[in-house]
């Protein structure tokens, strides 16, 4: 029995992972008759680049599938984990390997997005507050400067902050969870390295620019 407990959050962990490894940026692209995003634009298969496409359906549709996969399984161990010993740590595990998914899917040879999507379905299902904080301070930031990638950035600092401080009540703040959240965070940053450098530079890309 307690090498079956053990197994679960496993078990959890490898569906999670495997769920955030389906690329839809690219699946959406094929069932829609678009181009490959992965090879225009910035040649990230994202929503921000199927945007690039022309394509604002096909931008949307991919947005939430991503962010979907990112918020189903963590919102599966919250409401069926509990007999199978899936707790806070399982949430988080869960969580960040739905991310890491998305980042390194094992269906697209380990070639993937960005994860902004992904983290922020992670977001909602950990705390719809907390979600819907990070999701208003992209939209903020981008539709005062038109760059998805500063947006990012941004919402991906404050992501940890605003679950430290947020209702400790509604967010029953979890160490494991927050070091899910921070890992991230840090990852999205890491993934902009080279957004950061363009921004630096003033050549990034604005929102809404189609691919050349």
């Amino acid at each position: 029995m307690d090498s079956l407990v053990s197994f679960y959050p496993l078990l959890a962990t490898v569906v999670a992972y495997l769920v955030g490894s389906l690329s839809f940026a690219v699946i959406v692209s094929r069932a829609m008759g678009l181009n490959d995003p992965r090879t225009y634009g910035s040649k990230n298969p994202g929503a921000t680049n199927v945007l690039r496409s022309g394509s604002k359906a096909a931008a949307v549709v991919t947005l939430l599938l991503d962010a979907f996969k990112g918020w189903l399984p963590v919102m599966l161990v919250k409401w069926f984990g509990e007999p199978y010993g899936l707790g806070d740590g399982t949430v988080a595990l869960v969580g960040l390997a739905a991310f890491v998914g998305h980042l390194f899917p094992v269906f697209f040879r380990f070639v993937g997005g960005k994860g902004v999507a992904t983290a922020l379905g992670v977001l909602l299902a950990i705390s719809g507050i907390l979600g819907l904080a990070t999701a208003a301070t992209w939209l903020v930031v981008a539709y005062a400067f038109r760059y998805s990638s500063l947006a990012s950035l941004v919402a991906a600092l404050f992501a940890p902050v605003y679950y430290i401080f947020g209702d400790g009540a509604a967010w029953a703040m979890d160490k494991s969870i927050l070091l899910a959240i921070a890992v991230m965070s840090l990852l999205l940053v890491w993934r902009h390295a080279e957004n950061i450098g363009r921004l630096v530079k003033g050549t990034e890309s604005r929102l809404g620019k189609k691919k050349a």
